[in-house]
């Protein structure tokens, strides 16, 4: 039989459903995350002449297959099954059986009594007996659903529509299943809004098992916080189906209701150095770029509540040195520093900015939720690979990157690594002389939260300290070659940090 335009509109719809199937519920089902809420499910299924003894067995491995995904018990899921054809059955009841096992064994067992389809009179027969709490059903509650799940593969001999109102109306969920040249118009008048969620169609009962994963999905409540479908900042609160946000202690949260804020006292920062190991900045200035970290490490507010450090070293591969919160005190974190061994080889910035977005600002390695995040991304030089993918990576998981560039660096390369607004999170010179002015670049001058800027200037104000202090260094260095005699002159004293002293710097203006 050719089907009808309207049957063939359903299966088109039926088919686009299948294929935008929600991944997120079927990961959150195979990883054991969905809590089934109380309920009361009844099949109803028809058993008229027209569907054969193969058939029907079918269907009983369809609805055993349902039953092995629920969490079957008397505080979770009791089910039931009523049988009907020109007459009905009530073959298992709710307070039979309680045990997964107990209720296949007993589905196993029913027979198909071959009759008419009163489908009407099996609807009421499930709205008087079957969810009554005569036969194990709960009493009508907010807290408990009632399910009755119909399958059916013909037109009903008597009225559906009225009956299934009723039912709907006494609070039952009605699910409809039509099989082969089962009438749309009464699969319609049965089921439940929204009729897309509810109307299903398959073509033959050999293909009703695809259903399964549905009605599993159906009865499975995700736990929002445990899958991370939620956007709470830092502490998530499951509740049925859905999720509230709370913040760490000392924390607030904002009217938002995701966010939280920190007192304005709070020095919680999590800062990362990515420091060029390549060999354009030559060992000597390396112990200088060395000494500029601790300096900035001497100005900060280290402790297991407040600042935590963390270092990447990189040059054509990358090296977290030590991860955020391994060192907690200012003297165990200089001495890491210390130890640092010099890579000596090429220039791998958009590997490096890889390595920190993915591996070194998460949970595992040491990161807090709800902690500003800083990374200080240091170079001499050109990279030697793509840095555009990576830099907007970092950015776009909420990192605030500074970009120092010295000697032979690229502006245009800092500025895709810095964060909005550009000029404030990027600095380049080629003559530490003008350091100065990139320490005036330091300051924000303006700041939506007044906490948020106290703690960004305070953090700006011990970047430019160090970087001062680091131009006095070389300068220093600098001007001993001088007084040397060294001759071989560079054009400035700040391709020391790309060449070194084997090119004796000329003395400073």
């Amino acid at each position: 039989m050719t089907p009808t335009v309207p049957l063939f509109l359903l299966l088109l719809g039926l088919i686009g459903a299948q294929a935008t199937f929600d991944q997120r519920m079927a990961a959150a089902m195979a990883a054991g995350l969905c809590k089934a809420r109380p309920t009361d499910l009844v099949f109803i299924v028809d058993s008229s002449r027209s569907v054969r003894p193969s058939e029907f067995e079918q269907v009983k491995v369809f609805l055993t297959n349902v039953i092995n995904g629920l969490n079957v018990g008397p505080n979770a899921t009791r089910v039931g099954v009523v049988n009907y054809a020109s007459r009905v059955k009530n073959e298992v009841s709710m307070k039979t059986h309680r045990t997964k096992i107990a209720l296949v064994k007993a589905v196993s067992k029913i027979e198909p009594l071959s009759t008419g389809t009163m489908t009407g009179s099996a609807i009421q027969f499930a709205l008087n007996v079957a969810f009554s709490e005569a036969e194990g059903a709960r009493a009508k509650s907010p807290d408990v659903s009632k399910v009755a799940i119909i399958v059916t593969d013909g037109r009903p001999q008597d009225n559906v529509k009225d009956v299934a109102q009723r039912a709907r109306d006494a609070g039952i969920e009605i699910f409809a299943i039509g099989v082969g040249r089962v009438d749309l118009t009464t699969l319609r008048q049965m089921a439940s809004e929204p009729l897309d969620d509810h109307v299903d169609y398959v073509e033959s009962y050999s293909v009703i098992e695809k259903l399964t994963k549905k009605f599993q999905e159906a009865f499975c409540v995700s736990d929002l916080c445990a899958t991370g479908d939620h956007d709470c900042q830092q502490v998530c609160i499951s509740t049925p189906g859905s999720y509230k946000c709370a913040c760490k202690d000392g924390f607030t949260l904002n009217n938002d209701g995701r966010t939280c804020s920190a007192p304005c006292g709070n020095a919680a920062i999590d800062a990362v150095f990515v420091i060029d190991g390549s060999k354009s900045v030559r060992p000597e200035n390396f112990e200088l770029v060395k000494k500029w970290i601790n300096q900035i490490i001497d100005k900060l507010e280290v402790s297991e509540k407040n600042a935590h450090v963390g270092l990447v070293q990189y040059s054509s591969t990358v090296k977290t040195e030590f991860p955020l919160g391994q060192y907690n005190n200012k003297k165990a974190l200089k001495e890491a520093v210390k130890k640092m061994d010099y890579m000596e080889r090429g220039t791998m910035t958009g590997l490096a900015l890889h390595h920190t977005a993915d591996n070194v600002f998460n949970i595992a390695q040491g990161a807090r939720p709800g902690v500003q995040k800083v990374a200080i991304v240091f170079t001499d030089g050109r990279s030697q690979d793509y840095i555009g993918d990576a830099a907007k990576k970092a950015k776009n998981l909420g990192l605030e990157m500074y970009a120092v560039g010295v000697g032979n660096a690229l502006e245009s390369e800092l500025k895709q690594i810095a964060s909005e607004p550009i000029g404030d999170h990027y600095f380049y010179t080629a003559d530490f002389k003008a350091m100065s002015e990139i320490a005036k670049k330091l300051q924000i001058n303006k700041c939506e939260d007044p906490c948020e800027c106290d703690s960004l200037v305070k953090f700006q104000k011990k970047v430019e300290d160090a970087l001062q202090a680091l131009n006095k260094k070389t300068r220093e260095y600098v001007e001993e070659d001088c007084l040397a005699g060294e001759q071989n002159c560079l054009k400035t004293p700040m391709q020391l940090l790309s060449y070194g002293s084997a090119h004796s710097p000329c003395c400073v203006q």
